[in-house]
Order: C-alpha cells, then structure tokens, then sequence
C-alpha cells in the first residue's frame, strides 16, 4: 500500500511539472538610463546649478579691433617648414617647436622633407628626468616642461626616429594627453623620495613601464625609405644634422654679456650652461639677420599678455603696457626679474615680413591650442604673428644654426 502511495505522489508530481514548466531564457543587458536619470536627476541637477554661482576671472586686453594686422601667412616671406601638428593635452611644446625647427634644417641644408618623432624624444627625456630625480635624491625637477636645446641633447645620447616608425598614440587616440601618465610616474617617484628608495635601476625600470603603457615601446632598429636603420644612424646618415652645430642665444642682464650661461628657469632642469648671452640690441639683430636669411629659430619666452590676441593670433606690446621706443634691456629684465615674463611657451619661427610703418612682423608656427581658435580652413590656423616689439619685451631666447652667430662669436674667447 505504501509504494503504491509513492507511485501515486510521484506520478501527481511529474504531472505538475510538465504543467508548469517552460524554455525560459536569459540575456545580458547593457545599463539603459531611464526615466530616473533623464529626467528626475537632470531636473535635480539643473536646479542646483543654477542656485550655484558662477565664477568668473577678467583679464585685461589690447583692443585689436579694426586694427590692420599682418594675420595672414601669405603676406610673409617663409621658409619651408612642416604643417603646423597639435600637442594636444601635453606639456611638450619645447619639443614640437624645435623637432619642427630641426625638420627645417634638415630642409634648408639636404632639401629633404621629413617628419621626425617628437614622442621619441619625450620617451626618452622622462628617462632622463627620472634618472637625475635619483641621482640627485629627488632634488631635481619631474615635469613635463623643458627647454628646446633638450631635444638636441636627447639625439646626441639616443637619436632620432621617423614619426611614421614611433607616433606614441595608443588607444585609438587622436589628440596626445600624458596627464594620466605623468601623474602616475610622479606618484611613483615622489614614493622613492618619501620611502628614500634610491634604487636607480628598478626606477628607470619602472618609469619605462609605465611609458611604455601609455606610449608604447620606442623602436631599436626600424626600416624607413627601403633602408634600415637604428636612431642613431637615422640621425648620422639620414637627418645629417650635427647637434654641436646648434646653439642658443639668450639675452637677459642678471648674467654677463659675452660668457655662456646658465638660463635660470625650472625648464632648464639639468641646469644647461652652454646659452650665449648677448646685449638686446645684438639679440634683436641675430634674431633678424637670422630669419631674413633663411634661417628659422626654435624660440621660446612668454605669451600671456595683455597684447597677445587668440582672436587675430597677433603679439604686440600696448603703449598702456609700455610705449615701444621705451623698450630696452632694463624693462625686459624687470620684467623677468618680477616674474612677469615667464618662460611659457617653445615656438618655431618660420618667416618674416616688413610692415608699411618700418615694424618688423615674424611668423610663428604653434603647436598649443591657443593658435587653434579659428577653423581649419582658416590660414591662421596653428600661426601666431609677433611684432618685433614682442620679440623685444617677451622673448627670452631662441635656437638656431651657430652660423648666425659667426660675428660675434670672437667675443666669447672661442
């Protein structure tokens, strides 16, 4: 009786079952926002921005309007450079502006077109920024600035590559941004300082990692044009440029005239003392002997005044600022000494022209945001445009061929 009993349950069962029973089936969903988030919140979110107040900063600014200004490339007489390339969200303009300069030499002197790697020389100025950071027990500047004449020093110690070879983009990217990537290096090294972990070959080890994420592995040995290569005979045989050719002029009184200094800016972090000061009179006539001679400049100095437009890209120095017949060596070192001139910006100068009124203009090619306002079609696109009074006033040195400064260079006892 009792296994008929089971029989009966089981059977009872089994027919419940089959009842019931269904090919249900499961999927994954992506998150959809709905009408919480679309509305709700953003009703939320949109009040209290609004109760929130808004912060505002004015600066005050030249008056460029209905003024005839040089804002055209085609007005100057220019020398053969590449097309301006954008830096994106880095602090490397010391490298795009003197890569580009070197690209024009190696125009004017082989008449070769090139587009060498800026990435290439950022990869390996980070190593050497991190390695003096150890060998100095974290007394040495790690930034993302420097000063153009690194880039020269960098070929010397590990050459040079094509950008086609090594571009250092990574994840799709189209514009550079090493903000994610120098916070993590600097973290990292500011952890060897706290931890007095002077280790120099687990650092650099460590720091090549860490670009190599985000930049890639810079190439050893390439081919280019059907011939192969490593860096360093890329520059030798290829580039033809020979980095002791290059110099620096710079001009500011809190160092001798005619000796090679030190420029003293955070930039300059490994202290370089090869800069050939000058009195600002023979700055400016170098500056113009080498550009109307065919020579470009990597320069550098500051473009955050009140006479720098990125409406007309133009730089000029106001009379409610200083009257330009007033400007001499005197007001360029107070300026510097106060700390109002800085050393904000690297630049190629690429070209020249001669104003109606006598000024001297220069073309500057960009590769900051700043000379990026206008459309791409635009031909101020990637251009500044300085009157020689802001050369005068607000730039601090420049690169260049030492061939510009065979006139003067008895004087500094060489």
């Amino acid at each position: 009786m009792k296994k008929l009993t089971l029989l009966i349950l089981g059977i009872v069962l089994f027919s419940l079952s089959s009842l019931y029973s269904q090919d249900d089936k499961a999927y994954f969903q992506e998150y959809e926002p709905g009408f919480y988030q679309n509305f709700i919140l953003k009703d939320v979110r949109a009040v209290k921005e609004k109760k929130q107040a808004k912060k505002t900063r004015k600066y005050l600014r030249m008056d460029q309007s209905g003024m005839n200004l040089p804002n055209d490339p085609n007005l100057y007489k220019t020398f053969w450079h590449t097309p301006t390339t954008s830096q994106g969200n880095t602090g490397t303009c010391w490298d795009f502006s003197t890569t580009s300069f070197y690209e024009s030499e190696v125009y004017r002197l082989y008449g070769k077109k090139v587009k060498i790697s800026e990435m290439f020389t950022v990869y390996w100025e980070y190593v050497e920024k991190a390695r003096r950071f150890v060998k100095e027990r974290g007394n040495s500047a790690f930034a993302e600035g420097s000063e153009g004449n690194a880039v020269k020093r960098i070929y010397k110690e590990y050459g040079a590559v094509p950008r086609s070879v090594y571009d250092g983009f990574k994840d799709g990217r189209k514009f550079y941004s090493h903000a994610e990537m120098f916070k993590e290096m600097n973290n990292f090294l500011q952890g060897l300082k706290e931890s007095n972990a002077w280790n120099e070959e687990f650092a650099l080890n460590t720091i090549k990692s860490i670009l190599n994420h985000y930049m890639g592995e810079p190439p050893v040995e390439f081919d280019y044009e059907d011939k192969h290569f490593t860096p360093k005979s890329f520059l030798k045989d290829y580039l033809k440029l020979k980095m002791d050719d290059y110099i620096d002029i710079l001009s500011y009184m809190q160092e001798p005239y005619w000796q090679q200094v030190e420029y003293k800016v955070p930039d300059n972090w490994w202290h370089d003392k090869s800069y050939y000061n000058v009195p600002l009179d023979v700055y400016m006539e170098l500056w113009n002997y080498a550009i109307e001679n065919g020579y470009t400049m990597a320069i550098g100095g500051d473009v955050s005044e009140a006479g720098f437009s990125r409406k007309t890209n133009c730089a000029m120095i106001p009379d409610f600022d200083i009257p330009y017949n007033y400007i001499n060596e005197y007001a360029r070192q107070f300026r510097f000494s106060n700390r109002t001139t800085t050393d904000d910006h690297g630049m190629h100068c690429v070209g020249y022209y001669k104003a109606d009124d006598g000024k001297m203009w220069y073309l500057i090619k960009d590769s900051s945001s700043g000379s990026r306002n206008h459309d791409k079609s635009d031909p101020k696109f990637g251009y500044y445009f300085f009157r020689d009074d802001y050369v005068k006033l607000k730039m601090m040195d420049f690169g260049v061929h030492k061939d510009v400064l065979k006139k003067y260079i008895d004087k500094f006892g060489k």
